[in-house]
Protein backbone atom coordinates (compact mmCIF):
# COMPACT_ATOMS: atom_id res chain seq x y z
CA UNK A 1 0.00 0.00 0.00
CA UNK A 2 0.92 3.72 0.03
CA UNK A 3 2.26 5.32 2.92
CA UNK A 4 2.37 8.58 4.03
CA UNK A 5 5.45 10.47 4.12
CA UNK A 6 6.14 13.62 5.98
CA UNK A 7 8.12 16.07 3.52
CA UNK A 8 8.25 20.30 4.19
CA UNK A 9 5.17 19.92 6.60
CA UNK A 10 2.85 17.68 4.96
CA UNK A 11 1.72 14.40 4.40
CA UNK A 12 2.26 13.18 1.13
CA UNK A 13 1.68 9.14 -0.02
CA UNK A 14 4.40 7.32 -0.92
CA UNK A 15 4.27 4.31 -3.42
CA UNK A 16 5.45 1.17 -2.00
CA UNK A 17 6.88 -2.17 -3.98
CA UNK A 18 3.70 -3.06 -5.64
CA UNK A 19 2.58 0.41 -6.30
CA UNK A 20 6.03 1.29 -8.08
CA UNK A 21 6.06 -1.87 -10.42
CA UNK A 22 2.24 -1.13 -11.26
CA UNK A 23 3.27 2.58 -12.20
CA UNK A 24 6.62 1.15 -14.21
CA UNK A 25 3.91 -1.27 -15.85
CA UNK A 26 1.26 1.41 -16.58
CA UNK A 27 4.08 3.82 -17.76
CA UNK A 28 5.62 1.02 -20.19
CA UNK A 29 1.86 0.05 -21.11
CA UNK A 30 1.20 4.19 -22.20
CA UNK A 31 4.72 4.27 -23.99
CA UNK A 32 4.19 1.98 -25.99
CA UNK A 33 0.62 2.91 -27.16
CA UNK A 34 1.98 6.56 -27.50
CA UNK A 35 4.15 5.06 -30.18
CA UNK A 36 1.63 3.38 -31.93
CA UNK A 37 -0.55 6.43 -31.74
CA UNK A 38 2.05 8.71 -33.60
CA UNK A 39 2.27 6.18 -36.13
CA UNK A 40 -1.30 5.61 -36.83
CA UNK A 41 -0.93 2.03 -35.80
CA UNK A 42 -3.54 0.22 -36.04
CA UNK A 43 -4.27 1.14 -39.36
CA UNK A 44 -7.30 3.71 -39.67
CA UNK A 45 -10.19 3.24 -41.66
CA UNK A 46 -13.36 5.06 -42.71
CA UNK A 47 -15.87 3.72 -39.40
CA UNK A 48 -12.74 5.41 -37.66
CA UNK A 49 -12.61 8.34 -40.40
CA UNK A 50 -16.36 8.84 -39.27
CA UNK A 51 -16.22 9.83 -36.05
CA UNK A 52 -12.81 11.80 -37.04
CA UNK A 53 -15.37 13.71 -39.49
CA UNK A 54 -17.95 14.21 -36.47
CA UNK A 55 -15.71 15.59 -34.65
CA UNK A 56 -14.26 18.11 -37.23
CA UNK A 57 -17.76 18.97 -37.57
CA UNK A 58 -18.48 19.49 -33.59
CA UNK A 59 -15.02 21.42 -33.58
CA UNK A 60 -16.04 23.44 -36.41
CA UNK A 61 -19.85 24.24 -35.28
CA UNK A 62 -21.27 22.51 -38.07
CA UNK A 63 -22.52 19.58 -36.39
CA UNK A 64 -23.76 18.68 -33.07
CA UNK A 65 -24.46 13.95 -33.52
CA UNK A 66 -25.75 12.21 -30.85
CA UNK A 67 -25.39 8.77 -32.22
CA UNK A 68 -22.57 7.68 -35.22
CA UNK A 69 -23.29 9.36 -38.88
CA UNK A 70 -25.83 6.99 -40.75
CA UNK A 71 -26.79 4.94 -37.49
CA UNK A 72 -28.90 5.57 -34.21
CA UNK A 73 -27.48 3.34 -31.40
CA UNK A 74 -23.91 4.36 -30.78
CA UNK A 75 -23.24 7.26 -29.31
CA UNK A 76 -19.91 9.77 -30.24
CA UNK A 77 -18.90 10.51 -26.56
CA UNK A 78 -15.07 9.67 -28.54
CA UNK A 79 -15.49 12.48 -31.11
CA UNK A 80 -16.69 15.28 -28.39
CA UNK A 81 -13.71 14.13 -26.50
CA UNK A 82 -11.22 14.13 -29.93
CA UNK A 83 -13.27 17.96 -30.86
CA UNK A 84 -10.98 20.48 -28.95
CA UNK A 85 -7.65 19.15 -30.12
CA UNK A 86 -8.93 18.88 -33.73
CA UNK A 87 -10.18 22.53 -34.04
CA UNK A 88 -6.36 23.13 -32.87
CA UNK A 89 -4.47 21.22 -34.78
CA UNK A 90 -6.53 20.02 -37.62
CA UNK A 91 -7.90 16.71 -38.43
CA UNK A 92 -4.96 14.13 -38.40
CA UNK A 93 -5.47 10.49 -36.90
CA UNK A 94 -2.97 10.97 -34.05
CA UNK A 95 -4.48 13.80 -32.56
CA UNK A 96 -7.70 12.09 -33.15
CA UNK A 97 -6.47 9.02 -30.80
CA UNK A 98 -4.82 10.85 -27.89
CA UNK A 99 -8.02 11.10 -26.12
CA UNK A 100 -8.38 6.90 -26.32
CA UNK A 101 -4.55 6.73 -25.08
CA UNK A 102 -5.87 9.10 -22.09
CA UNK A 103 -8.77 6.67 -21.11
CA UNK A 104 -6.28 4.24 -21.24
CA UNK A 105 -3.96 5.18 -19.27
CA UNK A 106 -7.34 6.11 -16.75
CA UNK A 107 -8.16 2.39 -16.97
CA UNK A 108 -4.70 1.20 -15.83
CA UNK A 109 -4.95 3.31 -12.82
CA UNK A 110 -8.80 2.73 -11.84
CA UNK A 111 -8.00 -1.29 -12.64
CA UNK A 112 -5.17 -1.36 -10.53
CA UNK A 113 -6.95 0.98 -7.05
CA UNK A 114 -9.85 -1.28 -7.65
CA UNK A 115 -8.00 -4.23 -7.84
CA UNK A 116 -5.97 -3.31 -4.80
CA UNK A 117 -9.24 -2.57 -2.61
CA UNK A 118 -10.95 -6.11 -3.89
CA UNK A 119 -7.08 -8.52 -3.43
CA UNK A 120 -3.86 -7.18 -2.88
CA UNK A 121 -1.44 -5.38 -4.11
CA UNK A 122 1.06 -7.41 -5.83
CA UNK A 123 -1.56 -9.16 -7.61
CA UNK A 124 -2.48 -5.25 -8.65
CA UNK A 125 0.68 -4.89 -10.36
CA UNK A 126 0.05 -8.24 -12.03
CA UNK A 127 -2.80 -7.11 -13.66
CA UNK A 128 -1.52 -4.13 -14.95
CA UNK A 129 1.22 -5.74 -16.70
CA UNK A 130 -0.42 -7.92 -18.04
CA UNK A 131 -2.90 -5.34 -19.45
CA UNK A 132 0.18 -3.12 -20.11
CA UNK A 133 0.85 -5.82 -22.91
CA UNK A 134 -1.25 -5.42 -26.24
CA UNK A 135 -0.83 -7.16 -29.50
CA UNK A 136 -3.23 -5.61 -32.77
CA UNK A 137 -6.79 -7.22 -31.49
CA UNK A 138 -6.23 -5.35 -27.58
CA UNK A 139 -4.27 -2.49 -28.80
CA UNK A 140 -6.93 -1.66 -31.77
CA UNK A 141 -9.71 -1.75 -29.37
CA UNK A 142 -7.86 0.76 -27.02
CA UNK A 143 -6.78 3.26 -29.20
CA UNK A 144 -8.88 3.37 -32.42
CA UNK A 145 -11.86 5.94 -32.29
CA UNK A 146 -14.59 3.38 -33.32
CA UNK A 147 -16.95 3.74 -30.72
CA UNK A 148 -17.69 2.92 -26.63
CA UNK A 149 -15.31 0.26 -25.70
CA UNK A 150 -12.43 3.07 -24.67
CA UNK A 151 -14.69 5.28 -22.24
CA UNK A 152 -17.05 2.53 -20.87
CA UNK A 153 -14.96 0.66 -19.09
CA UNK A 154 -13.23 3.23 -17.08
CA UNK A 155 -16.71 4.67 -16.09
CA UNK A 156 -17.14 1.30 -15.06
CA UNK A 157 -14.65 0.70 -13.19
CA UNK A 158 -15.31 4.30 -11.12
CA UNK A 159 -18.78 3.28 -10.87
CA UNK A 160 -17.59 0.28 -8.58
CA UNK A 161 -14.83 2.10 -6.64
CA UNK A 162 -17.79 4.68 -5.64
CA UNK A 163 -19.58 1.89 -4.18
CA UNK A 164 -16.88 0.32 -2.39
CA UNK A 165 -15.69 3.67 -1.30
CA UNK A 166 -19.76 4.06 0.13
CA UNK A 167 -19.96 1.05 1.53
CA UNK A 168 -16.80 1.51 3.08
CA UNK A 169 -17.45 5.09 4.62
CA UNK A 170 -14.43 6.36 2.90
CA UNK A 171 -16.63 8.90 0.58
CA UNK A 172 -17.64 12.06 2.45
CA UNK A 173 -19.52 13.55 -0.01
CA UNK A 174 -22.19 10.33 -0.44
CA UNK A 175 -25.00 12.16 -2.38
CA UNK A 176 -22.51 13.70 -4.95
CA UNK A 177 -21.18 10.44 -5.37
CA UNK A 178 -24.03 8.43 -6.41
CA UNK A 179 -24.92 11.96 -8.55
CA UNK A 180 -21.61 11.23 -10.60
CA UNK A 181 -22.34 7.02 -10.10
CA UNK A 182 -25.80 8.18 -12.39
CA UNK A 183 -24.01 10.09 -14.62
CA UNK A 184 -21.30 7.53 -15.32
CA UNK A 185 -24.58 5.07 -16.28
CA UNK A 186 -26.44 7.59 -18.59
CA UNK A 187 -22.93 8.62 -20.39
CA UNK A 188 -21.52 4.27 -20.95
CA UNK A 189 -25.05 3.62 -21.58
CA UNK A 190 -25.39 6.31 -24.68
CA UNK A 191 -22.25 5.77 -25.95
CA UNK A 192 -22.06 1.88 -26.00
CA UNK A 193 -25.05 -0.34 -25.34
CA UNK A 194 -22.79 -3.32 -24.98
CA UNK A 195 -21.83 -2.37 -21.70
CA UNK A 196 -25.47 -3.15 -20.24
CA UNK A 197 -24.27 -6.42 -18.53
CA UNK A 198 -21.67 -4.46 -16.38
CA UNK A 199 -24.09 -1.43 -15.85
CA UNK A 200 -26.75 -3.79 -14.27
CA UNK A 201 -24.42 -5.63 -12.00
CA UNK A 202 -22.69 -2.50 -11.41
CA UNK A 203 -25.96 -1.07 -9.95
CA UNK A 204 -26.99 -3.95 -8.19
CA UNK A 205 -23.85 -3.83 -5.99
CA UNK A 206 -24.86 0.07 -5.65
CA UNK A 207 -28.34 -1.22 -4.00
CA UNK A 208 -26.71 -3.84 -2.16
CA UNK A 209 -24.63 -1.20 -0.74
CA UNK A 210 -26.60 1.97 0.10
CA UNK A 211 -30.30 0.73 0.02
CA UNK A 212 -31.26 2.90 2.53
CA UNK A 213 -29.61 6.01 0.88
CA UNK A 214 -31.34 5.47 -1.89
CA UNK A 215 -34.61 5.76 -0.54
CA UNK A 216 -34.35 9.38 -0.13
CA UNK A 217 -32.21 12.11 -1.89
CA UNK A 218 -29.70 10.21 -3.04
CA UNK A 219 -31.90 8.14 -5.00
CA UNK A 220 -33.21 11.20 -6.89
CA UNK A 221 -30.28 12.45 -7.57
CA UNK A 222 -28.77 9.32 -8.78
CA UNK A 223 -32.09 9.24 -11.43
CA UNK A 224 -31.10 13.08 -11.73
CA UNK A 225 -27.54 11.94 -13.08
CA UNK A 226 -28.70 8.81 -15.05
CA UNK A 227 -30.82 11.57 -16.80
CA UNK A 228 -28.58 13.67 -17.90
CA UNK A 229 -26.25 11.37 -18.89
CA UNK A 230 -28.47 9.85 -21.08
CA UNK A 231 -29.81 13.49 -22.40
CA UNK A 232 -28.66 13.21 -25.33
CA UNK A 233 -30.19 9.78 -26.59
CA UNK A 234 -33.60 11.18 -24.95
CA UNK A 235 -33.23 13.99 -27.26
CA UNK A 236 -32.42 12.32 -30.28
CA UNK A 237 -35.10 10.05 -29.84
CA UNK A 238 -37.90 12.39 -28.64
CA UNK A 239 -37.49 13.77 -32.20
CA UNK A 240 -36.70 10.72 -34.60
CA UNK A 241 -39.54 9.64 -36.90
CA UNK A 242 -41.47 5.88 -35.66
CA UNK A 243 -39.11 2.99 -36.05
CA UNK A 244 -35.69 5.36 -36.54
CA UNK A 245 -35.42 6.01 -32.51
CA UNK A 246 -32.62 3.80 -31.38
CA UNK A 247 -34.43 1.31 -29.39
CA UNK A 248 -36.26 0.24 -32.66
CA UNK A 249 -32.57 0.38 -34.93
CA UNK A 250 -30.87 -1.67 -32.49
CA UNK A 251 -33.40 -4.20 -32.14
CA UNK A 252 -33.82 -4.24 -35.87
CA UNK A 253 -29.79 -4.88 -36.00
CA UNK A 254 -29.62 -7.29 -33.26
CA UNK A 255 -32.58 -9.65 -34.50
CA UNK A 256 -32.03 -9.55 -38.64
CA UNK A 257 -33.27 -12.61 -40.22
CA UNK A 258 -31.41 -15.14 -41.32
CA UNK A 259 -30.06 -19.01 -40.45
CA UNK A 260 -28.73 -19.40 -36.89
CA UNK A 261 -26.04 -21.51 -36.34
CA UNK A 262 -26.43 -24.06 -33.74
CA UNK A 263 -25.26 -23.45 -29.94
CA UNK A 264 -22.16 -25.34 -30.06
CA UNK A 265 -20.99 -23.26 -33.28
CA UNK A 266 -21.71 -20.26 -31.54
CA UNK A 267 -19.96 -21.34 -28.10
CA UNK A 268 -17.39 -22.36 -30.03
CA UNK A 269 -16.73 -19.33 -31.42
CA UNK A 270 -16.96 -17.07 -28.84
CA UNK A 271 -14.97 -19.59 -26.43
CA UNK A 272 -12.43 -20.11 -28.15
CA UNK A 273 -11.71 -17.33 -30.76
CA UNK A 274 -13.48 -14.64 -29.36
CA UNK A 275 -12.31 -14.74 -25.36
CA UNK A 276 -8.63 -15.33 -26.37
CA UNK A 277 -8.43 -12.54 -29.13
CA UNK A 278 -10.21 -10.42 -26.19
CA UNK A 279 -6.94 -10.86 -23.89
CA UNK A 280 -4.49 -10.82 -26.18
CA UNK A 281 -3.53 -14.21 -26.66
CA UNK A 282 -3.92 -14.36 -30.64
CA UNK A 283 -2.40 -12.57 -33.13
CA UNK A 284 -5.67 -10.96 -35.36
CA UNK A 285 -5.83 -13.65 -37.74
CA UNK A 286 -6.72 -16.02 -35.61
CA UNK A 287 -5.96 -18.36 -32.66
CA UNK A 288 -3.90 -21.65 -33.32
CA UNK A 289 -4.57 -24.82 -31.54
CA UNK A 290 -1.90 -23.88 -28.58
CA UNK A 291 -3.39 -20.41 -28.27
CA UNK A 292 -7.14 -21.46 -27.73
CA UNK A 293 -6.39 -22.98 -24.21
CA UNK A 294 -7.80 -19.81 -22.29
CA UNK A 295 -10.44 -20.21 -23.72
CA UNK A 296 -11.49 -23.31 -22.47
CA UNK A 297 -10.82 -22.59 -19.02
CA UNK A 298 -12.36 -19.40 -18.93
CA UNK A 299 -15.41 -20.52 -17.91
CA UNK A 300 -14.29 -23.15 -15.31
CA UNK A 301 -12.40 -20.13 -13.67
CA UNK A 302 -15.62 -18.06 -13.56
CA UNK A 303 -17.17 -20.53 -11.68
CA UNK A 304 -14.07 -21.06 -9.34
CA UNK A 305 -14.03 -17.03 -8.91
CA UNK A 306 -17.64 -17.14 -8.12
CA UNK A 307 -17.62 -20.16 -5.10
CA UNK A 308 -14.54 -18.78 -3.82
CA UNK A 309 -16.23 -14.61 -3.81
CA UNK A 310 -19.55 -16.62 -2.24
CA UNK A 311 -17.41 -18.46 0.70
CA UNK A 312 -15.71 -15.03 1.09
CA UNK A 313 -18.83 -13.46 1.56
CA UNK A 314 -20.27 -15.89 3.56
CA UNK A 315 -17.25 -15.67 6.21
CA UNK A 316 -17.67 -11.90 6.38
CA UNK A 317 -21.21 -12.23 7.92
CA UNK A 318 -21.46 -10.25 11.02
CA UNK A 319 -18.59 -7.97 9.85
CA UNK A 320 -19.14 -4.51 8.76
CA UNK A 321 -20.57 -3.52 5.02
CA UNK A 322 -17.09 -2.50 4.07
CA UNK A 323 -15.37 -5.88 4.63
CA UNK A 324 -18.97 -7.35 2.78
CA UNK A 325 -18.77 -5.10 -0.39
CA UNK A 326 -15.30 -7.17 -1.41
CA UNK A 327 -17.16 -10.40 -2.65
CA UNK A 328 -20.37 -8.50 -3.24
CA UNK A 329 -17.62 -6.68 -6.23
CA UNK A 330 -15.96 -9.43 -7.04
CA UNK A 331 -19.63 -11.56 -8.19
CA UNK A 332 -20.64 -8.29 -10.03
CA UNK A 333 -17.35 -8.72 -12.27
CA UNK A 334 -17.94 -12.02 -12.85
CA UNK A 335 -21.49 -11.94 -13.45
CA UNK A 336 -20.68 -9.03 -15.80
CA UNK A 337 -18.08 -11.12 -17.55
CA UNK A 338 -20.96 -14.67 -17.48
CA UNK A 339 -23.68 -11.93 -19.02
CA UNK A 340 -21.08 -10.68 -21.39
CA UNK A 341 -20.30 -13.91 -22.69
CA UNK A 342 -23.98 -14.96 -23.20
CA UNK A 343 -25.00 -11.81 -25.38
CA UNK A 344 -22.29 -12.43 -27.36
CA UNK A 345 -23.07 -16.42 -28.08
CA UNK A 346 -26.15 -15.58 -28.89
CA UNK A 347 -25.39 -13.59 -31.95
CA UNK A 348 -25.00 -15.64 -34.70
CA UNK A 349 -21.94 -13.32 -35.74
CA UNK A 350 -19.94 -15.75 -33.14
CA UNK A 351 -20.31 -18.32 -35.38
CA UNK A 352 -19.75 -16.85 -38.62
CA UNK A 353 -17.18 -13.92 -37.93
CA UNK A 354 -15.45 -14.53 -34.65
CA UNK A 355 -12.23 -12.94 -36.01
CA UNK A 356 -14.73 -9.67 -36.71
CA UNK A 357 -16.46 -9.53 -34.23
CA UNK A 358 -14.12 -10.17 -31.07
CA UNK A 359 -13.64 -6.71 -30.23
CA UNK A 360 -17.24 -6.96 -28.82
CA UNK A 361 -15.64 -9.01 -25.63
CA UNK A 362 -12.70 -6.28 -24.69
CA UNK A 363 -15.07 -5.66 -22.25
CA UNK A 364 -14.09 -8.38 -20.41
CA UNK A 365 -10.87 -7.17 -19.17
CA UNK A 366 -13.13 -5.34 -16.35
CA UNK A 367 -13.22 -9.00 -14.93
CA UNK A 368 -9.28 -10.49 -15.59
CA UNK A 369 -8.64 -9.70 -11.90
CA UNK A 370 -11.90 -11.56 -11.08
CA UNK A 371 -11.48 -14.16 -12.57
CA UNK A 372 -7.54 -14.66 -12.46
CA UNK A 373 -7.74 -14.60 -8.37
CA UNK A 374 -8.45 -18.19 -7.43
CA UNK A 375 -5.12 -18.69 -9.53
CA UNK A 376 -3.18 -16.14 -7.57
CA UNK A 377 -4.34 -17.25 -4.61
CA UNK A 378 -3.52 -20.91 -5.21
CA UNK A 379 -0.06 -19.64 -6.61
CA UNK A 380 0.64 -17.88 -3.34
CA UNK A 381 -0.25 -20.61 -1.09
CA UNK A 382 1.40 -23.07 -3.00
CA UNK A 383 4.98 -20.97 -2.75
CA UNK A 384 4.65 -19.82 0.81
CA UNK A 385 4.21 -23.30 1.97
CA UNK A 386 1.43 -22.91 3.79
CA UNK A 387 -0.92 -26.21 1.93
CA UNK A 388 -0.27 -29.59 1.53
CA UNK A 389 0.42 -31.65 -0.83
CA UNK A 390 -2.71 -31.52 -2.77
CA UNK A 391 -2.63 -27.68 -2.35
CA UNK A 392 0.97 -27.86 -3.71
CA UNK A 393 -0.20 -29.31 -6.65
CA UNK A 394 -2.60 -26.56 -7.36
CA UNK A 395 -0.51 -24.39 -6.79
CA UNK A 396 1.81 -25.79 -8.98
CA UNK A 397 -0.87 -25.96 -11.88
CA UNK A 398 -2.44 -22.85 -11.20
CA UNK A 399 1.33 -20.99 -11.25
CA UNK A 400 1.68 -22.82 -14.60
CA UNK A 401 -1.94 -21.05 -15.95
CA UNK A 402 -1.00 -17.82 -14.59
CA UNK A 403 2.71 -18.03 -16.10
CA UNK A 404 1.54 -19.74 -19.85
CA UNK A 405 -1.07 -16.51 -19.89
CA UNK A 406 2.02 -13.83 -19.30
CA UNK A 407 4.42 -15.76 -21.58
CA UNK A 408 1.69 -16.39 -24.52
CA UNK A 409 0.18 -12.62 -24.39
CA UNK A 410 3.97 -11.15 -23.94
CA UNK A 411 5.24 -13.59 -27.14
CA UNK A 412 2.02 -12.19 -29.11
CA UNK A 413 3.00 -8.21 -28.32
CA UNK A 414 6.25 -9.00 -29.21
CA UNK A 415 5.47 -10.58 -32.90
CA UNK A 416 3.04 -8.09 -33.23
CA UNK A 417 5.63 -4.86 -32.23
CA UNK A 418 8.42 -6.46 -34.30
CA UNK A 419 6.16 -8.36 -37.74
CA UNK A 420 2.72 -7.23 -37.71
CA UNK A 421 3.45 -3.00 -37.35
CA UNK A 422 4.92 -2.80 -41.25
CA UNK A 423 1.75 -4.00 -42.91
CA UNK A 424 0.09 -0.92 -41.08
CA UNK A 425 2.39 1.49 -42.29
CA UNK A 426 2.34 0.70 -45.77
CA UNK A 427 -1.48 0.97 -45.76
CA UNK A 428 -1.23 3.94 -43.67
CA UNK A 429 1.51 5.13 -46.55
CA UNK A 430 -0.66 4.63 -49.08
CA UNK A 431 -3.63 6.01 -48.02
CA UNK A 432 -2.05 9.40 -47.54
CA UNK A 433 -0.19 9.39 -51.18
CA UNK A 434 -3.58 8.79 -52.66
CA UNK A 435 -4.84 11.59 -50.84
CA UNK A 436 -2.01 14.17 -51.57
CA UNK A 437 -2.18 13.09 -55.22
CA UNK A 438 -5.90 13.54 -55.44
CA UNK A 439 -5.44 16.90 -53.31
CA UNK A 440 -3.22 18.12 -55.49
CA UNK A 441 -4.16 17.28 -58.98
CA UNK A 442 -7.85 16.36 -58.65
CA UNK A 443 -10.75 15.48 -59.04
CA UNK A 444 -11.58 16.64 -55.86
CA UNK A 445 -15.79 14.92 -56.32
CA UNK A 446 -15.32 11.58 -56.75
CA UNK A 447 -16.78 7.93 -56.14
CA UNK A 448 -15.34 4.46 -54.29
CA UNK A 449 -15.71 2.12 -51.85
CA UNK A 450 -17.30 2.36 -48.06
CA UNK A 451 -13.44 1.48 -47.21
CA UNK A 452 -11.98 4.49 -49.07
CA UNK A 453 -14.16 7.36 -48.96
CA UNK A 454 -14.67 8.50 -45.71
CA UNK A 455 -10.70 7.81 -44.90
CA UNK A 456 -9.88 9.99 -47.55
CA UNK A 457 -12.10 12.81 -47.26
CA UNK A 458 -10.49 12.64 -43.65
CA UNK A 459 -6.75 12.55 -45.01
CA UNK A 460 -7.62 15.74 -47.06
CA UNK A 461 -9.51 17.67 -44.38
CA UNK A 462 -12.60 17.87 -46.88
CA UNK A 463 -10.23 19.15 -49.74
CA UNK A 464 -11.91 15.80 -51.48
CA UNK A 465 -15.23 14.58 -50.69
CA UNK A 466 -16.42 11.01 -51.60
CA UNK A 467 -19.55 9.51 -52.72
CA UNK A 468 -19.76 5.70 -51.31
CA UNK A 469 -20.42 2.76 -54.06
CA UNK A 470 -20.74 -0.78 -53.84
CA UNK A 471 -19.09 -3.15 -56.21
CA UNK A 472 -21.57 -3.15 -58.91
CA UNK A 473 -21.63 1.26 -59.24
CA UNK A 474 -25.15 1.26 -57.10
CA UNK A 475 -25.14 3.55 -54.17
CA UNK A 476 -23.57 2.16 -51.24
CA UNK A 477 -23.52 3.09 -47.31
CA UNK A 478 -22.79 6.95 -47.32
CA UNK A 479 -23.12 7.68 -43.76
CA UNK A 480 -22.86 11.41 -43.98
CA UNK A 481 -25.39 12.23 -46.93
CA UNK A 482 -24.02 15.96 -47.69
CA UNK A 483 -20.84 14.22 -49.13
CA UNK A 484 -23.03 12.07 -50.85
CA UNK A 485 -25.14 14.87 -52.75
CA UNK A 486 -22.04 17.10 -53.18
CA UNK A 487 -20.53 14.52 -55.59
CA UNK A 488 -23.55 13.95 -56.70
CA UNK A 489 -24.17 17.70 -58.34
CA UNK A 490 -20.38 17.48 -59.62
CA UNK A 491 -20.43 17.90 -63.29
CA UNK A 492 -17.43 15.81 -63.99
CA UNK A 493 -16.86 13.70 -61.16
CA UNK A 494 -13.74 10.95 -60.93
CA UNK A 495 -13.81 7.73 -59.52
CA UNK A 496 -11.31 6.01 -57.17
CA UNK A 497 -11.08 2.07 -57.31
CA UNK A 498 -8.44 -0.49 -56.02
CA UNK A 499 -7.37 -2.03 -58.92
CA UNK A 500 -8.60 -5.35 -60.65
CA UNK A 501 -11.46 -4.38 -57.89
CA UNK A 502 -15.26 -5.77 -59.00
CA UNK A 503 -15.81 -2.12 -59.10
CA UNK A 504 -12.91 -0.77 -61.49
CA UNK A 505 -13.95 -4.33 -63.61
CA UNK A 506 -17.91 -2.92 -63.47
CA UNK A 507 -16.70 1.07 -64.48
CA UNK A 508 -15.04 -0.66 -67.04
CA UNK A 509 -17.00 -2.40 -68.69
CA UNK A 510 -19.46 0.97 -68.82
CA UNK A 511 -16.33 2.87 -69.84
CA UNK A 512 -15.54 0.27 -72.64
CA UNK A 513 -16.67 2.30 -75.79
CA UNK A 514 -15.94 5.56 -74.78
CA UNK A 515 -12.53 7.19 -75.63
CA UNK A 516 -11.92 9.09 -72.51
CA UNK A 517 -12.42 5.36 -70.60
CA UNK A 518 -8.12 5.37 -69.50
CA UNK A 519 -7.38 6.11 -65.83
CA UNK A 520 -5.77 9.39 -65.13
CA UNK A 521 -3.18 8.18 -63.00
CA UNK A 522 -2.40 5.17 -60.88
CA UNK A 523 -1.72 5.72 -57.09
CA UNK A 524 -0.17 2.82 -54.99
CA UNK A 525 -3.09 0.54 -55.62
CA UNK A 526 -5.47 2.83 -56.62
CA UNK A 527 -6.87 3.39 -59.69
CA UNK A 528 -8.15 7.09 -60.52
CA UNK A 529 -10.66 7.47 -63.79
CA UNK A 530 -11.56 10.93 -64.03
CA UNK A 531 -14.16 10.62 -67.37
CA UNK A 532 -15.34 13.90 -69.32
CA UNK A 533 -19.19 12.68 -68.54
CA UNK A 534 -20.37 11.15 -65.06
CA UNK A 535 -21.03 7.31 -64.87
CA UNK A 536 -24.07 6.94 -62.96
CA UNK A 537 -25.92 4.00 -63.22
CA UNK A 538 -28.43 4.31 -60.56
CA UNK A 539 -29.65 7.13 -62.80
Amino acid sequence: MSHPEQHRGRRRPRLDRPALVALLFGLAGVGYRLVLTLYTVPVSNSDEATFGLAALHIAQGRERPVFLYGQHYMGMLESYLAAPLVAVTGPSWPVLRLPMLALYAVFLYLIHRLTRRLYAPWFAAFVVGLLALGPERVVRDQLTVVGGRPEVKPAVLLMLLITVGLAAGTVHRRRLAVALFGLLVGLAAWSDWLILPYLTVAGLALVWAVRRELLGWSGLLLVAGFVVGVAPMIYDNLRAPPGADSLSVFREVSTKAGPLPPWSERIRGGLLEGVPLAHGLCPVDGCGRWQQWFGLLYPVLLVVAAVVAVLAYRRAAGTSRGERIRPVVQLALLAGAALTMLSYVRSPLAATSPLDNARYLSVLQLSLPAVLWPLWVAAVACWRGTVGALGRLTGALATAVLAALTATTLVITVLFATTGVEASLTEERQARQLASALRANGPHEVYGDYWTCNRLIFNTDETVVCGVLDGDLSPGQNRYLPYWRQVGRAERPGYVVEVDSPMERRLRRLLADRPDAAPVREVDGYRVYHPDTPVRPWR
